[in-house]
């Protein structure tokens, strides 16, 4: 037994709560309440009667920023274990834990109007609600923050950059650099490194227990959209997805900047399996903050797109994609600038959890390409024969 603990997973439809759900229903015998304000699509499979968890998990969609009571409302209390007599009218048991995913605003809303959306989308949404929920009942808070917050390197301004030191992202030492106020790429990072400021200052002033995650670019199956398909057709997901919607399509990999800065990838199994060890070592992990990823997956972008060119024409059998340069202000508008390295020191969570990432980059990409191709190659290619067949009629119009 694993002790009984109810576990809130607020985001439990996304692409980490899902993974996150399923490793703990699994492997746990814990109790989980899931809240999504979406459909649980990717969550589908371990839905059911007939599940054998089925009474351990159940599925709430709401909304929580836009009814805070609705948090208030959920049975956030397992079933109580085998009593006596006597023990059996004894109230069931409060919940353990309450953890909060959150994630990524797409680059692309970081522009001059936009900005504003982002930085209130991250401060005034159900962030807060849960801080002080967890607050009001004495929770342990996980907030999933970003490896963002650190903005650019030390040695992006000009220090030594063979100095670790400079450039090796340390949870309790690395200074937090964001770019100039106009350079408005930075409201994500800043709004992102605000609600951390949040948490700790309720730590200290009501005595909240929290744990704060820093993902560093967590990648696998169900995440991100492709525009078009299950996205607007002008949004930007994040890179792995765009270079999988240009190669399924025969359109060339854009690399923004020519594709010269770097990012490192962890595959989001080893993510979550750092998640769980959080819940269940909270004498080592209430009150830090932790970098999740994996150093040894750190790549360039622009080699990124070749290392996933030449995966997908091995994969597929098709001839093998192509690259085209494009600035950050072009692509994404006024205002862009970007981190130069995102490589996160492991001591700490290496430390306290006893954690270490084990799957490579090119394991975790072809895990995660494999998944892209069987969902949406063919709906992109009828998309694109649809649009071939409408073209002459569309141009006869415009005549």
């Amino acid at each position: 037994m694993n002790g009984h603990k109810t576990v809130c997973i607020v985001g439990v439809a996304g692409f980490i709560g899902s993974h996150l759900l399923e490793k703990i229903i699994r492997e746990k015998d814990w109790h989980v309440v899931g809240i999504d304000m979406v459909a649980p699509s990717k969550i589908q499979q371990l839905l059911g009667a007939e599940k054998k968890w089925a009474a351990r998990f159940e599925f709430h969609q709401a909304r929580p920023a836009r009814t805070p009571a609705s948090l208030h409302a959920l049975p956030l209390s397992p079933p109580p274990p085998a009593a006596s007599s006597e023990q059996s009218n004894a109230p069931p048991l409060p919940p353990l834990r309450a953890l909060r995913p959150t994630f990524s605003v797409p680059l692309m809303d970081v522009t001059t109007k936009e900005g504003v959306e982002c930085m209130r989308e991250q401060i005034k949404r159900s962030d807060t609600d849960c801080i002080n929920f967890c607050v009001e009942f004495n929770k342990h808070l996980i907030h999933f923050s970003t490896c963002e917050v650190y903005g650019r390197t030390l040695s992006s301004y000009g220090l030594d950059a063979a100095d670790p030191k400079n450039y090796i992202l340390d949870e309790e030492t690395t200074p937090m650099i964001m770019g100039a106020v106009s350079a408005q790429r930075w409201c994500y990072a800043c709004a992102k490194q605000l609600v951390e400021r949040l948490i700790y200052a309720h730590g200290t002033q009501n005595g909240l227990k929290f744990t704060i995650v820093r993902p560093y670019n967590w990648i696998g199956p169900r995440m991100d959209y492709i525009p078009g398909v299950d996205g607007k057709d002008d949004g930007q997901p994040r890179v792995l997805a765009s270079f999988m919607t240009a190669l399924m399509k025969g359109d060339p990999l854009v690399l923004v900047n020519g594709g010269e800065v770097f990012r490192t990838f962890c595959y989001v199994d080893d993510a979550c399996d750092a998640v769980v060890r959080i819940v269940e070592r909270p004498e080592k992990s209430q009150g830090r903050c932790f970098n999740v990823g994996n150093p040894d997956n750190n790549i360039r972008i622009s080699d990124l797109a070749e290392l996933m060119i030449d995966m997908y024409s091995k994969i597929t059998g098709k001839p093998k994609g192509t690259t085209v340069k494009i600035s950050g202000e072009e692509y994404y508008g006024a205002g862009y600038e970007d981190s130069d390295l995102r490589i996160p020191s492991m001591s700490l969570v290496n430390k306290q959890l006893d954690w270490s990432p084990k799957t490579t980059l090119k394991e975790a990409m072809e895990s995660t390409m494999r998944v892209f191709i069987d969902k949406y190659a063919d709906k992109l290619a009828n998309k694109k024969r649809s649009a071939d067949e409408a073209a002459p009629a569309i141009k006869a119009a415009k005549v």
